[in-house]
This record gives structure tokens, sequence and C-alpha cells, in this order.
């Protein structure tokens, strides 16, 4: 039964909100920036300041970078035409007693070129000198002159290391305004995530647990129209196995009748034939028995609790121990996990039993290794070809052709532990060891 659903808004409609949001605190980040932070004041130099540059003197220059002196082989550029910039040439010029034409004033604005700039650099003028007419250069501005080795003395403002006050205050601003923010992008981001992760969880838990209980349609709509077809295949998923289950049920069931109806007609037969058929006739019931007990122990998987996997196995190497098998156990790590006790203790007992038949010996091991539970038990026996490595898993393959009561089993045993490993989430392997002998190696989930 699906769970009731419980709208919200589109994914898409988040998303576009979670922009349109963040554009207009952007804008009103930069607004307030613009209204309540004062523009940068500009570096002007009078002429006198860069005459005594010029020569070589030394000028204060308060809170404005200094001027520095450079050589070039060619004329700075672009340059700067004007009235202004004519009388300010031929006044340098003047000063320090060379021809107008080799002066050359260059940047990339006129000086006074805004009145806004203009009216500043006058009122500061004002202030710092009794004449307002005084000619001054705005930076920034290199002025250069042509020197009789045919290079230039260019005279410019000191390049900045570093930022700016007016950078400094811009970059605080932004890194006050970027943490103000981050706990609202963070629930914003919580929000668009969370129903992803729960979608996640919800995939993972069905591979562990395939009668896990549907996943809660909620979140946006295009989750929820996700969780909806997920739902569906659950079910299907479902109904799938417990069809396929309760076919090969009613079929192993239903071959238990012609079975006896064999039985009955073999009895006329002379003893040594009755014998052979009559020992066919027991292999195939018990492996019918078998293949019931496998069906039902599939469709009907135990409740999962809270378990110590070390001391069942252990128990169980004691139980073993205790009728004449050759088992031991590494004491080790308590490792705790949720999983079927029955089905768990099945698995385990099926790999030592393995392990005494064909090795003589079993030495178990359990251990936690990134988030997972691992269960080793080791034998000393001929190991497996690397090409048989998986087909021993198959149900009813065995290595060798004999199926006898003597040499035990039907082909179910590894068939049954590698279904309870996966059912659980994890697997089961079979790896040669160097030197003689076979680990079982179980990894599962905790």
């Amino acid at each position: 039964m699906t769970p009731t659903a419980r709208r919200t808004a589109p994914l898409l409609v988040q998303m576009l909100t979670l922009t349109g949001l963040s554009l207009l605190a952007a804008w009103a980040i930069s607004a307030m920036l613009l209204f309540l932070l004062p523009p940068p004041a500009p570096d002007f130099y009078r002429l006198a300041e860069i005459e005594q540059t010029f020569r070589g003197g030394t000028v204060a220059f308060d809170e404005r970078r200094p001027l520095m002196l450079s050589k070039r082989d060619k004329a700075p550029t672009p340059e700067l035409r004007g009235s202004s910039f004519a009388a300010i040439r031929a006044k340098f010029a003047a000063d320090i007693g060379v021809p107008t034409s080799h002066v050359i004033i260059a940047g990339e604005r006129g000086p006074l070129s805004d009145q806004n700039v203009g009216r500043v650099v006058r009122d500061r003028a004002a202030r710092g000198a009794s004449d307002t007419n005084e000619h001054i250069l705005i930076a920034p501005f290199q002025l250069g002159v042509l020197q009789p080795d045919g290079r230039w003395t260019v005279v410019q403002r000191k390049p900045l290391v570093g930022l700016s006050d007016w950078q400094r205050r811009l970059a605080l601003w932004f890194s006050l305004s970027a943490f103000a923010m981050a706990p609202v992008a963070w629930v914003f981001a919580r929000r668009l995530t969370k129903p992803i992760k729960v979608f996640a969880e919800a995939a993972e838990r069905l591979g562990r647990d395939p009668l896990a209980p549907p996943l809660e349609v909620r979140g946006p709509a295009e989750i929820g129209a996700a969780a909806r077809a997920f739902n569906e295949m659950q079910q299907r998923l479902r109904r799938y196995v417990e069809d396929r289950t309760a076919m090969m049920g009613a079929i192993a069931h239903d071959l238990r009748t012609p079975l006896t109806r064999l039985r009955f007609r073999i009895e006329g037969l002379p003893d040594d034939q009755r014998r052979k058929y009559a020992a066919d006739l027991d292999q195939m019931e018990e492996m019918i028995t078998a293949t019931l007990a496998f069906v039902r122990d599939a469709s009907r998987p135990g409740e999962r609790t809270q378990l110590e996997l070390s001391s069942l196995v252990e128990s169980l190497c004691d139980e073993m121990a205790e009728t004449g098998s050759r088992t031991e156990v590494e004491r080790g790590e308590k490792v705790v996990l949720q999983g079927d006790p029955m089905a768990l203790r099945r698995l385990v007992s099926n790999l030592l039993e393995n392990a005494v038949k064909f090795g003589g010996e079993a030495r178990a091991r359990v251990f936690s290794d990134a988030g997972n539970a691992i269960v080793e038990i080791d034998d000393d026996g001929p190991g497996i070809p690397a090409a048989d490595s998986e087909k021993v898993f198959e149900p009813f393959y065995r290595r060798e052709p004999s199926r006898s009561r003597q040499t035990g089993g039907i082909g179910l045993g590894l068939a049954v532990v590698r279904s309870i490993a996966r059912g659980h989430g994890g697997d089961v392997s079979l790896i040669n060891r160097v030197g003689g002998g076979l680990t079982a190696r179980v990894n599962l989930p905790i």
C-alpha cells in the first residue's frame, strides 16, 4: 500500500526561488555598498611635487601613494592632449629647462575629467595650499622626459602592493555578507537534498531487505513521481519473487506423487535392481525435501534483530567441537549487526561443515572493516579452481559427480550461504590461500 503523498513545491520552482533570492541578496548587498561606502578619494599630485620627484628630492605624500622614477626605451602612451595638458607640459618643461617637445603626459583619462573628482581635488588642494589654481595631475598618469641618450625618464605613481583601503573595506563587507547568507543557503540546500538522501537510503535498504516498507512519497513533485515508481518497482519485484518461489515449491511438492508411485512399481524388481532404483529415488526425494526447505526459507525471511556475530560463530564452533569436529575460533573483537539470527546461524554452520568436510578442520574469525562485519573460515583442503569460484554457488552444482550420502549434501549449501549473505546486503567469496587451503569470506554491512 502506497503511503499518503505529501506535496511540496516542484524542484524546478525551488531552484528558481533559491536562484532568485540569491540574485536579490546580491543586488541588495551591492546597492548597500554603493550608497553606504564612500567612494575612494583620488590621488592627486601638484606639479611642484612631480618636479621635486624628478630632481630626486624627497616629498611627503601623507595618505597618497608616493611617486617614483623609472627609465624606459620608449615614450609612455597613450598621450593625453588638451589645453590643460599643454599648459602643464609647458610649465614643467620651463621649470626643468628642456624643450616642451621633450615632455609627454600619458594616461587613461584626463585630469579633472569628472566634475565630482575635480571638486574633491580643488577642495583638498585649497586645504593644503593657498593657490587653488596650481597645476595638478590626477593618478594614474605617466609624465615622461626625453633624455640626451634617447631614453625616457618617467614619473608615475608607485604600484600598489596588496589591497588598498577601499578594496579592504569592500572585501570586509562581502565577507560579512557571505557569512550572513551562509545559514540561509545551508537551509535551502538541506531542504533540496533531503528528499534525494531519503530516496537513496530507501534504495539501499531495499537491497538488504526485500520486505522493507515502501518509501514515503513526499518532497517535490519530481521526487514524488520517482518515489511512486520506486514503490511500484518494489511491489513488482516482491510479487515476482513470490510467484517464482511458489511455483518452485509447487513443482517440488507435486513431484512427491510420482515418486511414491515409482516406489510401489519397483517392488516387483529383482533385489539388486530394486536397491539401485531405491537409492536413486531416495536421492531424488532428498533433493525435493532440500528444495522445499530452501524455497520456504527464501520466501519467509525471519525477523531481524541486533545480534553479536562473534558469539554466534563461537557457539557454533563449540557445538561442532563437542561432536568430534575439528573447529576453532580466534577470540577477537565483538561485532554487532542487525540480521536474521536463524539465517545467519545457518550461513555460518554451512561454511563450517564444508570446511570440516573438505579440509578436515575449520578455523574461524570475526572482525570489522570499514563498516562491514567480516567472517572468515579457513580450511586445509585442496581449494577450488578459479573457473569454479562462482559456479559452486549455483544451486545443485557440485564439483564431484557423485551425489552419494557418504559425500554429503546435494549442492544447495553454498547457494543458501550466498542467498542469506546477499539478503543481508553483503556477499560471500571463496579464496584459495597461498600454500594450500581455502578461505570462505563473508562480508555483511553493519
